[in-house]
């Protein structure tokens, strides 16, 4: 696996042309699994940290291969920021993990999704659970004002195969903690819990193992789950959702929709 970070960046930017189109103006490749790429916002663009646009290419047929991404910037950013996996031989990812600055994607400006504070009754601790690529929502959420407003401690949790998969979360508590807008409340809210499952690391096991048996609120000096005090946003794989769902409510938390707010709230929305 390559842990070189490899970053292009546009110089010129070519402008849209085509409808519903975004011009690509930076692209990261983490590994050979993981990339982040940022796009042009369309000026009539509005967004709630959190939620998701369909993003895609061409296809071969000539129509549009969609799929929905999270924004992973938040929704003050100038430009759109994602982060994706690579997948050999999937209809989108196979094309889009070879896009560059001044190529063209499409982006459906209608943005919807589950993983926003309206969605959340108010708590003073708030959760993001978040496997692989499911980072990308909770890296919007972590630099936007809304969540220090809203609680006094905000967890990080991000669980990944290997190390360098972990790099993109190291960039972003960084880069949250530096933050202009909300580094000062960051630097004293925000904590990060990175695990691996397969490689070793400081940290190992999965998130729900180190739920169950405790060693998440011990590590962290929490006593427990509580309906009182904590919320959560859940976003990875159909498992960890599953899971994370069961142990929710064994504690007495209840799922939240943007229509009726609650405790938790997990995301149903994949790339593939």
């Amino acid at each position: 696996m390559n842990e070189q970070v490899t970053v292009t960046e546009a110089s010129p930017v070519k402008q849209p042309t085509l409808p519903d189109a975004q011009t690509v103006t930076e692209v990261k490749h983490y590994t050979d699994r993981l990339f982040s790429f940022r796009v042009t916002r369309p000026a009539s663009l509005r967004f709630r940290s959190g939620e998701f646009v369909m993003i895609g290419l061409m296809g071969d047929n000539g129509r549009p291969l969609l799929r929905a991404y999270s924004i992973a910037s938040p929704s003050w950013d100038e430009t759109l920021g994602f982060y994706s996996i690579k997948v050999q031989d999937g209809p989108l990812t196979s094309k889009l993990q070879h896009i560059q600055p001044g190529d063209q994607v499409i982006l459906r400006p209608k943005p919807v999704g589950t993983l926003v504070h309206d969605a959340l009754l108010p708590g003073k601790r708030i959760w993001f659970f978040a496997t692989g690529t499911g980072i990308a929502p909770f890296a919007s959420l972590l630099r936007e004002p809304e969540t220090y407003e809203k609680f006094d401690e905000v967890i990080l949790t991000h669980t990944c195969r290997d190390v360098a998969e972990l790099k993109y979360g190291e960039e972003l508590i960084e880069l949250t903690k530096n933050d202009p807008l909300v580094g000062e409340e960051a630097q004293e809210k925000l904590r990060y819990y990175p695990t691996t499952t397969r490689e070793e690391s400081p940290k190992m096991g999965r998130i729900t193992n180190l739920i169950k048996d405790g060693t998440l609120f011990k590590d962290l000096g929490i006593e427990d789950f509580s309906v009182e005090n904590d919320r959560a946003m859940v976003c990875g794989s159909i498992g960890l959702n599953t899971d994370l769902k069961a142990i929710f409510e064994e504690y007495g938390l209840e799922e939240g929709a943007n229509s009726e707010p609650g405790h938790y709230v997990v995301e149903k929305a994949f790339v593939g």
